[in-house]
C-alpha cells in the first residue's frame, strides 16, 4: 500500500515599506504592494488550484485527500483582498477530506527565541483555524518545517498535537526511507514503546515533492515530461520500502511557480486517476490524521540539529548564521518584554505590528548565499540585495524601539 499524503504550505508574508532613517510614523507595511501580489496570486495559484482539488474532492467522492497549513498573516490578506478564496477553503473544509495542520500564526521560527512567544503564536492559529474552518489541529508544522528534537519535547508537552510534520533530511536518516512514520528519541519520562509515544514525525519525501515543486517544467531535466503515468509508478515504487508517500510543496507550485502553460493544472487533474490505476486497490489518498492512524512508527529519527526544508543544506543557513539575520534577529526578540508591556499599557497595534516582524521573510531576504540557492532567494525578495532587505528592516526596529520607550 502507498498512500499519498498531499501536504501544501500557503503564505504570503506583510512585506515592509520601504522606511528610511527620516521615517517617524507607525506604518511599516506596504499595503499596496501586499494586495497588488496577493490578488496576482489568487489568480494565478490560490483560485484555479482550489476550485481544482475542490472538484477532485467531489469526483473521487472524497477519495482524493489534502492537507494545508494556511499561515495566520496569509488569512488575514485573504479576508482583506480574496475572501472569496477563503471562501472556497471553508467549502474544502466542509468536505470532510481536507485538513488543516497547526502552525504559528506568523510565520515565524520564534520557538528558537521565545518558547512564550511561541506557544502564543501556536494558540492564535489554532484559534484561527477552530474559527474559520471548524477544526482544532492535532497535526503541526514549524515555519518552513524547521525541526529539532526539543520542538517534538516541547509539542509532546503541550499535548494538543500528536505529530509534527519535517524534512526526510538524508543525514538523519542514513539509508532508511522517508516512506514511513516515525517517533522522536525516547525523552525522559516517556514510554520505551514507539506506538506510546506521544508525537509522531511525517517526513517529505523531498525527492519527489521536489521533481513536481521545483523540477516539472524544467525542459533541461532528464525526466520532464513529467507525466502522471511516470510519476504514479515513481510512488508505486515506494511499494516494498514505506507506506506513506509525503509530497510537501508551497502551494504557490501551482501556477505560480510552475504556470499554467507547463501543464501543472493538468498534471495535477490527472494525478488520482493515474495512482489508483497504477495499482488497483493497493494506492490512495490520505490526510496526515489518517496517516497516523492507519501507520505505526518504525523507528526514531533524532534531530540533535536545526533541519528545515530549505536549500541544499536542509539546514537554518536560509533564515540564521551571517552577520546581517543574526543581528537583526537579536534586536528584534530583545524587543519583546518592552512590547508585551506597551501593548498592554494601551498601545492597540504594538505587538500586531512586532509579530508580523518575527514573520521568517524578513530573514529570508537577507541570505546571501550564492549559486543556486541565491538565485531563488533573489527571486522571492522584493529587495535589491540583502543589505537593501538588512537597513530597510533595522530602519523599521529602530522607529518600533523608540515606540516601545515612551
Amino acid at each position: 500500500m502507498a498512500s499519498v499524503c498531499f501536504y501544501f504550505q500557503v503564505h504570503q508574508p506583510f512585506r515592509l515599506r520601504r522606511y528610511s532613517v527620516f521615517d517617524n510614523d507607525h506604518f511599516y507595511f506596504d499595503n499596496e504592494a501586499n494586495r497588488e501580489i496577493m490578488l496576482k496570486v489568487a489568480d494565478k495559484c490560490y483560485r484555479p488550484a482550489t476550485a481544482r482539488i475542490l472538484d477532485l474532492v467531489k469526483r473521487h467522492e472524497g477519495r482524493f485527500r489534502v492537507s494545508y497549513a494556511i499561515s495566520g498573516v496569509c488569512l488575514e490578506q485573504f479576508a482583506a483582498w480574496a475572501p472569496d478564496v477563503l471562501d472556497m477553503f471553508k467549502e474544502l473544509a466542509d468536505t470532510g477530506a481536507c485538513e488543516f495542520i497547526g502552525e504559528t500564526s506568523h510565520h515565524s521560527p520564534c520557538f528558537i527565541f521565545s518558547r512564550d512567544e511561541f506557544d502564543r503564536q501556536v494558540d492564535a492559529h489554532r484559534a484561527m483555524v477552530r474559527e474559520l474552518f471548524g477544526q482544532e489541529p492535532t497535526v503541526f508544522r514549524n515555519t518552513e518545517l524547521m525541526y529539532h528534537d526539543d520542538l517534538a519535547l516541547h509539542m509532546s508537552r503541550r499535548g494538543d498535537h500528536k505529530a509534527i510534520l519535517c524534512e526526510g533530511v538524508d543525514r538523519i536518516l542514513q539509508h532508511r526511507s522517508p516512506n514511513y512514520v516515525y517517533a522522536p528519541p525516547k525523552f525522559e519520562g516517556q514510554p520505551e514503546g514507539l506506538d506510546e509515544r506521544p508525537i509522531r514525525l511525517l517526513l517529505k519525501n523531498y525527492k519527489l515533492s521536489d521533481d513536481v515543486a521545483f523540477r516539472f517544467g524544467n525542459r533541461g531535466w532528464e525526466e520532464w515530461p513529467l507525466t502522471t503515468e511516470k510519476f504514479a509508478r515513481w510512488v508505486n515504487d515506494i511499494n516494498g520500502d514505506g507506506y506513506c508517500c509525503n509530497l510537501f510543496m508551497d502551494y504557490e507550485t501551482l501556477g505560480e511557480h510552475q504556470w499554467a502553460d507547463t501543464g501543472i493544472f493538468e498534471f495535477l487533474d490527472a494525478l488520482p486517476a493515474a495512482i489508483y490505476d497504477t495499482n488497483p486497490g493497493h494506492n490512495d489518498f490520505l490526510t496526515p490524521s489518517q496517516v497516523l492512524d492507519c501507520y505505526k512508527p518504525v523507528g526514531e529519527y533524532a534531530a540533535p540539529n536545526w533541519t528545515s526544508w530549505a536549500d541544499t543544506e536542509r539546514d537554518l543557513s536560509a533564515w540564521l548564521g551571517n552577520p546581517l539575520q543574526d543581528n537583526a534577529v537579536e534586536e528584534l526578540y530583545a524587543l519583546r518584554e518592552a512590547v508585551y508591556s506597551r501593548h498592554e499599557a494601551g498601545d492597540e497595534y504594538v505587538l500586531e505590528d512586532w509579530r508580523k516582524l518575527t514573520t521568517s521573510d524578513h530573514l529570508y531576504y537577507m541570505c546571501t548565499k550564492y549559486w543556486a540557492d541565491g538565485d531563488v532567494h533573489k527571486y522571492f525578495s522584493p529587495y535589491d540585495s540583502p543589505y537593501d532587505a538588512y537597513i530597510n528592516f533595522m530602519n523599521v526596529l529602530d522607529n518600533m524601539k523608540q515606540r516601545v520607550d515612551h
